[in-house]
């Protein structure tokens, strides 16, 4: 039984999209607790294969659990898709899943700085192993880029204001948890929203630190080249900005949107929609995991 952690968003209408055949190759790109791995084995039978990522080290934990021969865990990111298929032998896939986002069991980890519930260090790293921190990010970034962050990932109205409001506190000490940050910006809060805002503002510092736009444009490009002609991409996202590049992506070939013409003005896409108006959970499900509240699934289908 799965715990409160390991509650997969939109399980059945995610897994049912890529049409999984028994002796099929997958890729699970954030396998996190493993919901959505353990509903792929159920269907893959004794000659499939899983290959699934996941950059979190606490992750290894839930794959262990599982203890299938069926299914290899690639502790990296997902940014390296197709080096790291190489590796493990496998040069085509049959369909790649990916649940986008932060899990609950990294947001409930208050050590881990993903939450301003908890007074912790201001770390946000998905892999811990390297990178610089969210408190570091404080450190160095300018006004002008911290607006930025604040702007383009958080989407936020007043992000020059919360940029000097992080500056104003800096210059007197270091902001190094989230007790901090959150003090530094009180008053940019608005007065009945502060848990929107700040979540908001945790977002773009999250997305910034794991460079997570890149990474999934990254990884959007290289299924165009490792999933089959007739494979599936069965992608969950949680925020705009996430599901406006995968619905570019898988619109124009794209994440940017700007897709190449051929001479005639047609665009090729290698990905064509399987489901034409985005999959949202149901309320019975949002009642049950509040996480899924934001989801939005997007399964399309390799025609080139």
């Amino acid at each position: 039984m799965l715990s409160a952690y390991h509650v997969p968003v939109l399980l059945k209408e995610s897994v049912d999209g890529l049409a999984v055949k028994p002796d099929g190759v997958y890729v699970d790109v954030t396998f996190g607790g493993g919901g959505h791995s353990r509903e792929i084995l159920t269907r893959l039978g004794s000659r499939g294969r899983l290959i699934a990522f996941d950059q979190d080290g606490d992750a290894e934990q839930n794959g262990a659990a599982m203890d299938d021969r069926r299914l290899t865990l690639v502790r990296g990111n997902f940014r390296f898709l197709r080096s790291y298929l190489r590796c493990h032998m496998a040069e085509e896939v049959d369909g790649i899943i990916g649940d986008l986002g932060v899990s609950w069991r990294q947001l409930d980890a208050g050590e881990r700085g993903f939450s301003f519930r908890f007074d912790a260090p201001l770390d946000m790293r998905m892999n811990r192993q390297g990178g610089r921190t969210a408190a570091t990010l404080l450190d160095v970034c300018s006004v002008q880029e911290l607006s930025r962050i604040f702007a383009e990932y958080g989407e936020l109205n007043n992000a020059h204001k919360a940029a000097r409001l992080v500056d104003a506190a800096r210059q007197k000490s270091r902001i190094a948890t989230t007790g901090e940050l959150v003090e530094a910006l009180r008053p940019a809060l608005p007065p009945f929203d502060e848990h929107k805002y700040l979540a908001r503002v945790f977002q773009a510092l999250r997305i910034e630190v794991n460079h997570e736009m890149q990474a999934l444009e990254q990884m959007l490009e290289q299924a165009a080249k490792v999933v089959k002609k007739g494979g599936r991409l069965s992608v969950i996202t949680y925020h705009s900005l996430e599901d406006r590049m995968v619905k570019n992506f898988i619109r124009s070939g794209s994440a940017s949107g700007n897709a190449e013409k051929d001479v005639f003005g047609s665009v090729h896409a290698p990905f064509e929609a399987v489901n034409k108006k985005v999959a949202l959970p149901g309320e019975e499900e949002v009642r049950q995991n509040p996480r899924a509240r934001s989801a939005k699934l997007r399964i399309a289908q390799k025609v080139a």
